[in-house]
C-alpha cells in the first residue's frame, strides 16, 4: 500500500517523495511528497480500523501543532472509514482494486512553523544518508555528473542528455515579483 502512495503522490506532481523515513519529532510517515513552493503532502496508510484508531491517538495527531504535511491523507482500503471520522482537516484516498480515489480533499493548509522545521530535519536526513552512500564522493560533485561526461566527451554530452542549466526544476524557479 506505501509503494501505491508513493505512486499517488508522484500522480499528484510531487517532484520529491519520501516513505517511511523518521523524523525528529516521532512521526514516520508512511509517505510524503514535495511540489513546488515547499508545500507537502502526507499519506499515511491503514489496513485496518483499529490501525486507524491507534493512529489518531498518537502525539503528533492529538498535537497537530509539529505534525508534518501542508495537506494530510489517510489511505484505506474502500469503506473502511467514513469522512465523518476523519480528524479536521484531513482527506481521504481510497484503493479498491488497482484504482486509488480521492473521497475528500484535505485542507491545505494544515502545517505549521515547526511542522515545516521537522520537514526539513527529514529531508536533510535523508540527503546524509545519501551522502554517506556515496561517499567519498560529496552530493555536490555527484549532481555534477554531466559536468564530468561532458569532460570525457570532449565537451559534448551524450546524445539526448540536456544541460544541467536546460533541466526544467520548478523548486529552483524564483518566484516572480510584481511591480
Amino acid at each position: 500500500m506505501v509503494e501505491r502512495a508513493v505512486a499517488w503522490l508522484r500522480s499528484y506532481r510531487c517532484g520529491v517523495v519520501l516513505s517511511e523515513q523518521a523524523c525528529v519529532s516521532g512521526e514516520v510517515p508512511d509517505a510524503i511528497g514535495w511540489k513546488g513552493s515547499c508545500h507537502s503532502v502526507l499519506v499515511e496508510c491503514k489496513v485496518s480500523r483499529s490501525d486507524f484508531l491507534i493512529d489518531r491517538e498518537k502525539p503528533f495527531r492529538r498535537k497537530p501543532q509539529s505534525a508534518l504535511g501542508c495537506e494530510r491523507f489517510y489511505f484505506t482500503p474502500r469503506g473502511m472509514i467514513s469522512v465523518s471520522e476523519l480528524t479536521a482537516g484531513w482527506g481521504l484516498l481510497e484503493i479498491w482494486g488497482k484504482k486509488v480515489e480521492l473521497v475528500h480533499p484535505s485542507d491545505r493548509r494544515l502545517r505549521t512553523a515547526a511542522g515545516l522545521r521537522h520537514e526539513m530535519n527529514m529531508l536533510l536526513a535523508s540527503l546524509r544518508r545519501v551522502e554517506v552512500r556515496i561517499e567519498p564522493q560529496t552530493i555536490t560533485d555527484f549532481l555534477k555528473w554531466k559536468n564530468r561526461i561532458a569532460a570525457y566527451n570532449g565537451g559534448l554530452l551524450p546524445q539526448g542528455v540536456e544541460p544541467t542549466e536546460s533541466e526544467p526544476n520548478h523548486y529552483l524557479n524564483r518566484p516572480v515579483m510584481s511591480r
